[in-house]
């Protein structure tokens, strides 16, 4: 256990048996919190991890965000000429540049505590919140939204007006995960912990939730909260099981999602490339 784990768990105590509130913490307390906040925005430390094949929440983490709620008060902020107000200032972007990064002006908000990556690009206006992280080279297209804790790969592609969802309580609940070179159509939406592997490719408007079956062609299996490695998905309807009901006519259907091999799928669109060429 690192000495900052150590700190946060023990105010996460002191907080939850109330020996510890925004009018009590002390200087120390502050200082636990800021650094926390710091190392969540070098990428130093993560809401969530890969162990073997699962992903899994580090509690401890998510407890450290919520201290930041539980212990701060709400003070007025200008941003853009806007007074809002928040617990947390935004994050300073002024090291972008120096790292290949780009956040585009009118409305491109990250919060503090989120990571941004090398090579990033950040279209206005999309919003990334506190404990998210962003991989290298991975674009945040305009109108997405970044959920608290969401781990977001390395050079993904999130199409616009993309949502992925946030999970911050329970603690012990791993956040959505959306692992490298992953390409999100636009106005995808990923939520509850949804688990999309690496070099997938998901066509637009796709929800993807446990509660929304993945008929998996490769492997012929349903699976709930996860797209596996190199699929191409897409929504499809299958017949629901109310379908014979006599307050409609035709059938009832509900949303699933069809996942095909995207290697399959890649190869014979390239014969079929050259095929015209010929």
């Amino acid at each position: 256990m690192s000495a900052l784990e150590s700190e946060i768990t023990e105010l996460w105590g002191q907080y939850q048996n109330d020996d510890v509130s925004a009018d009590s913490a002390g200087e120390d307390a502050y200082a636990t919190l800021d650094a926390f906040l710091d190392s969540l925005e070098a990428g130093e430390i993560r809401a969530a991890e890969k162990h073997g094949d699962a992903w899994e929440a580090n509690e401890w983490v998510k407890q450290g965000i919520l201290l930041n709620f539980g212990l701060r008060a709400t003070e007025p902020r200008e941003y853009g000429g806007v007074t809002y107000n928040d617990v947390l200032p935004l994050a300073d972007s002024s090291d972008y540049g120096d790292r290949g990064s780009r956040n585009t002006p009118d409305g491109t908000v990250v919060r503090r505590g989120a990571h941004i990556g090398s090579d990033c690009i950040l279209m206005s206006p999309a919003f990334v919140n506190i404990g998210a992280h962003v991989g290298d080279g991975t674009l945040v297209d305009s109108c997405d939204t970044v959920g608290s804790c969401a781990q977001i790969g390395a050079n993904v592609k999130l199409g616009a007006n993309t949502l992925i969802g946030g999970v911050l309580e329970p603690v012990e609940n791993a956040p959505v995960i959306i692992e490298d070179n992953v390409s999100l159509g636009a106005g995808c939406r990923v939520t509850s912990g949804f688990v999309v592997g690496e070099n997938s490719v998901v066509g637009e408007n796709t929800l993807l939730t446990p509660r929304i079956p993945v008929y998996d062609l490769v492997e012929e299996e349903v699976l709930y909260g996860e797209l596996p490695a190199d699929r191409r998905a897409f929504t499809r309807f299958v017949e629901s099981s109310i379908s014979d009901h006599d307050l409609f006519e035709g059938g009832a259907y509900k949303p699933a999602v069809v996942a095909t091999d995207l290697q399959t799928e890649t190869l014979e669109a390239t014969e079929r490339e050259d095929t015209l060429r010929e």
